[in-house]
């Protein structure tokens, strides 16, 4: 039996390469993830079943980053299906965190859809919950 002895300073570049490739990897991986859903919503023609894969895609440009984009499917998925409380939830996250210079109607409209979630799913969002006492907007 060999054993190999490797020295910190080899790892090094293999860390900094797969550092680097990961996530390049995660943008490719949820780009043909993306792909298939929305060849889904081709093939797909129930509005319930199309709801889940709007709010899918949402999910990955959450993951991405790209909010906007997000925002736009969850709006989109609550079209077709409007008792989807993770659809507001995640809407609310994201205006939660938005721009500071207008953070407060940013956070009048997280409230809005953390009371939906919380309406059309009482049990959950204990958070949600919590956010809204403590900022005053619990009704």
């Amino acid at each position: 039996m060999e054993i190999l002895l490797i020295r910190p300073f080899q790892l090094c570049p293999i860390f900094y390469y797969e550092s680097f490739r990961q996530p390049q990897e995660k943008r490719r991986h949820l780009l043909i993830i993306e792909m298939n859903y929305h060849e889904a919503m081709r093939l797909e023609i129930d509005p319930y079943d199309r709801s889940y894969i709007l709010y899918n895609i949402g999910l990955i440009h959450t993951s991405n980053g790209e909010h906007t984009k997000a925002l736009e499917y969850y709006f989109r998925a609550l079209e077709r299906n409007p008792f989807l409380p993770q659809a507001f939830n995640n809407m609310a996250v994201i205006c939660h965190y938005g721009d500071s210079e207008i953070a407060e109607a940013w956070f009048d409209q997280a409230a809005e859809y953390r009371k939906q979630a919380i309406t059309l799913t009482p049990g959950n969002y204990i958070e949600a919950h919590n956010w809204l006492k403590i900022t005053g907007r619990f009704e």
